[in-house]
C-alpha cells in the first residue's frame, strides 16, 4: 500500500507545471523572466495555503545549483539556522546556500535577525514562505532586503488539469491491484475546486478520498461525504470574522466574543488574532483599563509559546476580559486627529526649547511643584490645538480633575 501522499506525488517539477499562478511563473511571469535571466534573489512568498510556495522553491533550488536546505519555523530552531549557515563557510556552499524557510512567522526576531548576516554577504538565499501578511510577521530589515510575491487561491478551473492528473494517477494504482477504474465530470471537479477554496493539496486530498469512496464514477453525492472537514480559506470571510470579533467586543457582548474566537480557531488563524486582539485593548479599551495592553500581550505570547489546540485557553482568557472591561477610544482618536494635521504639513517646525539641550529656554517639569510648570510644546502653528478629550470612565475622569486643578492653579499664577 502507498504511503506518500499523492499531492506529493504529483508535485510539479518544472515552472511549466504550476498551475495558477501566471503572473510569477506564465510565459511572462516575474518570476519566470528573472530565472531565464540568470537572476535569484531573496525572496518572500505568501498566500493563501496549497497554493505552489513550497513546490516553486523547491524548482527554483534544483534550477539555481545552490547547496539546498528546508526548514519549517513551526519546528526549527536557532541551532537549525546556525548549523545551515556553516555551510556557508565550507566547500560545500562554494555555489551559494539556498534555505526555504516555510511558516516563516513562526519564527521570532531573533531567530530571523540571525539570517540577516549571511544575506547580506550574499553567502546565503532566502526563499522564506507564509499564509500571513508579511508586513505583519516578517522583520522589516529581512523584507527590505528580499523581494515580495504573492500568491492566489487557485481557480477552479485553474485546478481541472491536476485533478485529471490525480484520476490518471489512481486508475493506474487500481489497474495494477486489480480494481476498478473510476471516472469524473468536470462538473464534479469543479465542485471540488470551489469546495477547497483554491488550495490545491486538499482539492487532491478530497478528490481522493471521493475517489475510493465510489464504485466506478465519482459523483458530488460522494464529495459532500467529505465537505464537513474542509474549511476554506476566503479572504473576504477572513476579514468578517475579526471584524464580527472586534466589533462585538467593542460592544461589550462576551458571549458574540466567545463565537467569534471559536470561529478563527477552527481556521487556524492564531496569528491574525493574536494581532487583532493587541490592536482592540489599545483601540478600543485603551485608557479606560491600561492593564488590558499588558494582560492581552502576555495572553497572546503564552498562546503562541503554548500552539494550537491549547492556545484557546489564553485567547479565550484574553478576548473575554477585553469584552466585558470599560470602553475608552479616547486616546485612538487623539492620535488619528493628530495624524490629520501631519497629513496637512501642519506643526512643521517644532519648539526650538524642545529640540536639544543645545537650545536654551526648556523648563524641566520635575524641578518645579508639582512636577508641572506651563511652556508651550505644540508647534506655533498647532499650538492652541485641542486633540485629546478624556473619555467618560472612571480613570480618565479621575486623571483630568486632577490635572485641570494642577495647571489652574499655575496657568493663574501666570496671568
Amino acid at each position: 500500500m502507498r504511503t506518500a501522499q499523492l499531492a506529493d506525488l504529483l508535485r510539479p517539477e518544472t515552472l511549466d507545471d504550476i498551475v495558477g499562478q501566471d503572473h510569477l511563473f506564465g510565459k511572462s511571469g516575474i518570476i519566470r523572466r528573472m530565472l531565464n535571466n540568470g537572476r535569484i534573489t531573496n525572496m518572500i512568498f505568501y498566500g493563501p495555503p496549497g497554493t505552489g510556495k513550497t513546490t516553486a522553491a523547491r524548482i527554483i533550488a534544483a534550477a539555481s545549483g545552490m547547496t539546498f536546505h528546508q526548514l519549517n519555523a513551526t519546528s526549527a530552531s536557532l541551532q537549525d539556522i546556525k548549523s545551515i549557515l556553516q555551510d556557508t563557510k565550507n566547500v560545500f556552499g562554494t555555489q551559494g546556500v539556498l534555505l526555504y524557510l516555510d511558516e516563516i512567522q513562526y519564527f521570532n526576531k531573533k531567530q530571523q535577525q540571525s539570517l540577516l548576516e549571511s544575506m547580506e554577504s550574499g553567502e546565503l538565499t532566502l526563499i522564506a514562505s507564509t499564509t500571513e501578511n508579511p508586513h505583519f510577521c516578517i522583520h522589516h530589515a529581512l523584507i527590505s532586503r528580499s523581494s515580495l510575491f504573492p500568491f492566489q487561491p487557485l481557480k477552479p478551473s485553474d485546478m481541472l488539469p491536476v485533478l485529471h492528473k490525480a484520476l490518471d494517477y489512481l486508475n493506474r494504482e487500481s489497474d495494477s491491484a486489480g480494481m476498478t477504474r473510476r471516472t469524473v465530470s468536470d462538473d464534479v471537479c469543479l465542485k471540488i475546486a470551489s469546495v477547497t477554496g483554491g488550495d490545491v493539496r486538499r482539492s487532491i486530498g478530497l478528490f481522493e478520498n471521493a475517489y475510493f469512496a465510489a464504485d466506478s464514477e465519482i459523483t458530488a453525492d460522494h464529495v459532500k461525504l467529505f465537505e464537513s472537514g474542509v474549511h476554506n480559506f476566503d479572504p473576504d470571510v477572513h476579514y468578517d470574522l475579526l471584524s464580527c470579533l472586534q466589533k462585538s467586543i467593542r460592544g461589550s457582548d462576551p458571549d458574540a466574543t466567545a463565537f467569534y474566537v471559536a470561529r478563527l480557531l477552527a481556521m487556524g488563524e492564531l496569528l491574525s488574532l493574536c494581532r487583532r486582539l493587541q490592536v482592540i485593548a489599545s483601540e478600543d479599551i485603551g485608557l479606560a483599563n491600561s492593564q488590558a495592553a499588558a494582560i492581552v500581550r502576555a495572553c497572546c505570547e503564552s498562546a503562541l509559546d503554548l500552539g494550537l489546540p491549547e492556545a484557546a485557553l489564553p485567547l479565550g482568557h484574553a478576548a473575554i476580559y477585553l469584552a466585558i472591561s470599560p470602553k475608552s477610544n479616547a486616546a485612538h482618536k487623539a492620535v488619528d486627529a493628530a495624524a490629520a494635521d501631519v497629513a496637512a504639513g501642519r506643526g512643521a517646525t517644532v519648539p526650538k526649547h524642545l529640540q536639544s539641550p543645545n537650545f536654551e529656554g526648556y523648563l524641566y517639569p520635575h524641578d518645579y511643584p508639582d512636577h508641572y510648570v506651563p511652556q508651550q510644546y505644540l508647534p506655533d502653528d498647532l499650538k492652541d490645538r485641542h486633540y485629546y478629550e478624556p473619555g467618560p470612565d472612571k480613570y480618565e475622569q479621575a486623571c483630568a480633575a486632577y490635572w485641570n486643578a494642577i495647571k489652574a492653579k499655575y496657568l493663574t499664577k501666570t496671568r
